[in-house]
């Protein structure tokens, strides 16, 4: 879309009530000294706000476009995240709910109307304040988002995504403390089918879930898509009831249908103790008295050890048994349902889809 026509368009939306230009956008500290935790209300028709993600420290965030809110595929997923100066802002498309942009509210941004799954736009954000956006087309449905950059007085942010209400270490005990690209609870319940991209940035590389974390319903099918990029990876639950097989093409995909309520968790066992690790929670809370556990207790010594070296890789794997999985690389199968740590099952056997 050219600037001209993006103009144009913008023009017409506010002529018609679309309000994205309307308000303080990049403001001062000083400015934001009141009003700011609804944003002088840029966020009071956003059904899916319900406080600010705290995802200070992490080089890069995610927001979707297009998640569940606001009657329909029409909310960005967080609504309002906090991030240090110089953090890139990533918004990924869901591809649903028709066409949608990011669109600062002052103009110093924006990308094109796009509606395939899977497209980008990235921001950088670089100087402190509240930078306010929407979706031009649904903007006055309540499509639209908030990024706090740096300290903002009178803004209160927590680790808390979408509208789970638990801090993170009381849900996940110590599972995302060497996780970097972890910015909280993205929220997609409601949905069908979610998507984690394998292999996404973070953690040194292409060594990421993305989102690291996310909160889906009882039944929905999860899909892992594997990008293509950091070598080899599989999706491995910390207790054992899934597992993928070995992957480095880009497309490649595992679907696990969460059922019962609580929280998953799981890893790539080769990149583990690099931070490639995730977790699903499943229901509207976690389960109550949900005991902190440890990333050491649940992979095992022996998984994380062999995270550190490929020489280690490869005595871990001697030990416990490979089979070739022909030109795809080693396809491995850990947890047997006979209790054993590896069954070696036929390929055609296979857990992916």
């Amino acid at each position: 879309m050219s600037d001209v026509s993006r103009r144009s368009f913008l023009r017409a939306g506010a002529a018609a009530g679309l309000t994205v230009a309307a308000g303080p956008t990049v403001g001062t500290v000083a400015a934001q000294e009141t009003g700011t935790q609804t944003f002088d209300g840029w966020l009071d028709t956003v059904d899916n706000y319900d406080g600010v993600v705290d995802a200070r420290g992490k080089a890069s965030v995610l927001v979707e476009v297009g998640t569940n809110a606001n009657g329909g595929a029409f909310g960005f997923g967080p609504a309002a995240v906090q991030v240090d100066p110089g953090t890139t802002v990533r918004w990924v498309w869901t591809g649903e709910g028709g066409v949608h942009n990011v669109a600062a509210a002052d103009g110093s941004f924006a990308s094109e109307l796009l509606s395939e799954k899977g497209e980008t736009f990235e921001y950088v954000a670089d100087a402190e304040g509240v930078v306010k956006y929407a979706c031009e087309p649904h903007a006055a449905m309540g499509m639209k988002g908030v990024v706090v950059v740096g300290e903002v007085p009178g803004v209160e942010a927590s680790n808390v995504a979408g509208s789970t209400e638990n801090d993170p270490a009381a849900v996940y005990g110590d599972w995302f403390d060497t996780v970097d690209n972890f910015a909280g609870t993205v929220d997609r319940r409601g949905e069908d089918v979610v998507t984690v991209e394998v292999g996404a940035t973070g953690n040194g590389g292409a060594f990421g879930f993305e989102p690291a974390a996310v909160q889906v319903d009882p039944g929905t099918t999860v899909r892992w898509e594997w990008t293509g990029q950091g070598g080899y990876h599989n999706v491995v639950a910390s207790d054992g009831s899934f597992a993928s097989d070995m992957s480095g093409d880009a497309g490649y995909a595992f679907e696990y249908v969460a059922t019962e309520r609580g929280v998953v968790k799981y890893a790539c066992e080769p990149h583990a103790a690099m931070g490639m690790k995730g977790a699903l929670l499943v229901g509207d809370a976690a389960p109550a008295g949900l005991p902190p556990v440890s990333g050491a207790q649940l992979l095992g010594g022996g998984l994380l050890a062999a995270a550190f070296s490929p020489l280690a890789l490869w005595v871990f794997l001697t030990l416990h048994g490979t089979r070739d999985g022909g030109s795809g690389g080693r396809v491995y199968y850990p947890h047997g349902a006979d209790g054993s740590a590896w069954n070696d099952t036929s390929p055609d056997d296979s857990r992916s889809v």
